[in-house]
C-alpha cells in the first residue's frame, strides 16, 4: 500500500485546535487513513537541529502541503519571514501539491503580512475559507479524495482498467500477444490478424490508458507480472490428510500471466488426483478418467484467477486434501449475486471485465454466467457431491473427492448415485443446505443468526430459517445456546453431539 505524507503548516497557537482535529480526523477515517500520514511540527521529539531546517526538510519529504492560515502571521526570522511563509515558499519551489485553507470570512483583523501571504497564495491556487473545524474537515476530505483520484490511487472504475504503476510497453511480451491472437482467432473468430502490432491489439482490447499498460495488460501479457502485482501469484499445496498441517508434502508458488497461472494450477491438481487408464478391449482409444472432471477443476481455478480482488495482499490458494479440493481467492460476490443465486442461471458480472474479456476470447471462461451450473452438472454426472461455495475472508469453492470413481469410469461400470457417507442413526437425510450450515458451525463455532447469514452470504432471514436452521434443529444436529430463551438477542446456534458425530463419520 502506498503511504502519502501530509504536512500541516502553521505553528501559531491560534490554529492548534484545527491542526490537532485535522490529524485525528485523517487518522480515524476508514478511507484516508489507508493512504495518508500527517506531520505536525509539535509531534517532533527534541533534536539537535535548527527548527527552520527541520520543518523545511519535512516539507520536502511530504507529498501534500496543507496551509491553515488565520489572523496571526507568526514569529519572524531575521529577514522578517514567518515559518508558515517559509513553508509555503518551499512547497511552491519544490512543486508540492498545495492546499490552502483560510480561517474567517473577513480579513479586517489579519496581520498585514498574513494578508499578503493569503493574496500571494490566491494568485497561484484556489483557496478555501472556513469558520470552524466542522467546516474545515469536510473541505480537506474532498480535496484529498480529489488528489487520490487524480493520481489514480483511488479507483472509480475496475481495478484491471487502471494504469499499472511504473509499467511500460517494454514490460509486455510481444510473443505472448502474438500467441493470444492465434488462439483468439481460432477460438472466437477474433478479427485482428496475427501480424497486428502489439500496441494496436492492446488498443482494441482497451488495455492501454494514456498510452500506458493497464493492470489487465500486465496480468495477461507481462514478462513478469508479479514484479508489479506481487500478490497475483497462485499458491498450491497438497496435504495427505483432511486438515492443514505441517510438514506439507508438496507446496509450490506459481507465477506468470493469468493464462500461465490457470494452466499451472490445473496441472498441479491433475498430477495429484487419481487417474485410471483402461485397456483397448472395446476401442482403439485407451480410456482414461480422473476421479473428478478436469473441466470442474479448471472452472474453479479460472474463476478464482479471473474474479479475485487484485487490490488484496492475499493470493489465490489451491489446496488438495485427501477428501476434497479447495480453491480460495481474496474476493467476494458482486452485490447483485448471492450464494443461492450463484447456483442458478445468472448474468455474468465480472469483477475484472477487461481480464475476463481476454480469458473469454481464449475460451478459458464463458460470458453467460453458466460456469457454476456446468460445474454442478458435471459433478452430478460423475457421481460426485455438488461443489460447495462459501464466503469467509474470501470466496471458497470445495469439490469433494471420490478416488474410486476414476476406476469405475474406465471399467465401464455405471456411475453410482451420490449419497452422503453417514449412517441413518447419525444424520438421516442431510440436505445440501443443512450440510453447508453444519460445516460453517464446525469451522467457526457458535454463531448468531446474523453471523450465519453473513457466513452463508445470504440476506433473507426467513429463507435461512426454513432451509438451513429449522431442518438442522429438528434433526438434532444443531442446538440453541440459550434454549430457555429462544428469542434472546444473545442467542446463538452450535453443533450438538450428533452434529459432531456426523462430521466424524463424514471425514472417515
Amino acid at each position: 500500500m502506498i503511504r502519502l505524507k501530509v504536512f500541516v503548516s502553521s505553528v501559531q497557537k491560534e490554529m492548534e485546535n484545527e491542526r490537532r482535529a485535522l490529524k485525528a480526523y485523517l487518522r480515524d477515517d476508514a478511507l484516508l487513513s489507508r493512504f495518508f500520514d500527517v506531520f505536525l511540527f509539535e509531534d517532533l521529539p527534541a533534536v539537535d537541529r535548527r527548527a527552520d531546517a527541520v520543518y523545511l526538510a519535512e516539507v520536502g519529504s511530504s507529498d501534500i502541503y496543507v496551509a491553515l492560515l488565520g489572523n496571526e502571521y507568526g514569529s519572524e526570522d531575521k529577514d522578517g519571514i514567518s515559518p508558515t511563509h517559509r513553508e509555503f515558499c518551499e512547497a511552491t519551489r519544490l512543486g508540492k501539491h498545495r492546499l490552502v485553507f483560510v480561517k474567517w470570512a473577513t480579513d479586517s483583523d489579519r496581520h498585514p503580512k498574513m494578508q499578503a501571504l493569503i493574496v500571494e497564495a490566491g494568485v497561484q491556487l484556489i483557496r478555501r475559507r472556513f469558520l470552524s473545524s466542522a467546516e474545515l474537515l469536510p473541505s480537506v476530505y474532498a480535496s484529498l479524495v480529489d488528489f487520490l483520484a487524480a493520481k489514480e490511487l483511488l479507483r472509480f472504475g475496475p481495478f484491471d482498467a487502471a494504469p499499472c504503476p511504473d509499467a511500460t510497453m517494454e514490460d509486455l511480451s510481444s510473443e505472448k500477444i502474438r500467441l493470444f491472437l492465434g488462439i483468439a482467432r481460432r477460438a472466437r473468430g477474433f478479427p485482428l490478424s496475427e501480424d497486428t502490432l502489439p500496441v494496436h491489439v492492446l488498443e482494441h482490447l482497451n488495455l492501454l490508458k494514456n498510452g500506458l499498460p493497464t493492470n489487465a495488460a500486465v496480468l495477461l501479457f507481462g514478462n513478469k507480472p508479479q514484479r508489479f502485482l506481487i500478490s497475483s501469484e497462485v499458491k498450491c499445496a497438497h496435504f495427505h490428510g483432511t486438515d492443514v498441517r505441517k510438514p506439507i508434502p508438496f507446496y509450490q508458488v506459481y507465477k506468470g500471466t493469468a493464462f500461465d497461472l490457470v494452466d499451472q494450477a490445473v496441472d498441479f491438481v491433475l498430477s495429484k488426483i487419481n487417474l485410471a487408464v483402461g485397456t483397448r478391449e472395446k476401442s482403439n482409444q485407451v480410456p482414461v478418467a480422473y476421479e473428478m472432471p478436469p473441466e470442474v477443476v479448471r472452472e474453479a481455478i479460472v474463476n478464482a484467477v479471473a474474479h479475485r480482488d487484485y487490490t488484496s495482499n492475499g493470493s489465490v490458494q489451491v489446496m488438495l486434501f485427501s477428501d476434497r479440493l479447495e480453491v480460495w481467492n481474496p474476493g467476494t460476490l458482486p452485490p447483485t449475486l448471492t450464494l443461492e443465486k450463484l447456483r442458478h442461471p445468472h448474468g455474468s458480472v465480472p469483477g475484472n471485465p477487461l481480464l475476463a474479456e481476454s480469458l473469454y476470447l481464449t475460451k478459458y471462461i464463458e460470458r453467460m454466467g453458466t460456469g457454476v451450473g456446468d460445474m454442478i452438472e458435471r459433478c452430478r454426472n460423475a457421481g460426485l457431491l455438488e461443489p460447495e461455495f462459501y464466503l469467509t475472508d474470501g470466496f471458497v469453492t470445495i469439490i469433494r473427492r471420490r478416488p474410486e470413481l476414476a476406476l469405475k469410469a474406465v471399467s465401464g461400470q455405471s456411475t453410482p448415485q451420490v449419497t452422503p457417507h453417514v449412517t441413518p442413526q447419525v444424520a438421516p437425510q442431510v440436505t445440501p443446505p443443512v450440510e453447508v450450515l453444519l460445516r460453517l458451525l464446525d469451522s467457526c463455532g457458535a454463531l448468531s443468526n446474523t453471523e450465519i447469514r453473513k457466513g452463508l452470504g445470504l440476506k433473507d432471514r426467513k429463507h435461512v430459517g426454513e432451509r438451513y436452521l429449522e431442518p438442522a434443529l429438528v434433526d438434532g444436529l444443531v442446538e440453541l445456546t440459550i434454549p430457555d430463551k429462544p428469542r434472546s438477542s444473545l442467542q446463538k446456534y452450535r453443533l450438538t453431539e450428533k452434529g459432531r458425530a456426523w462430521f466424524a463419520e463424514r471425514k472417515r
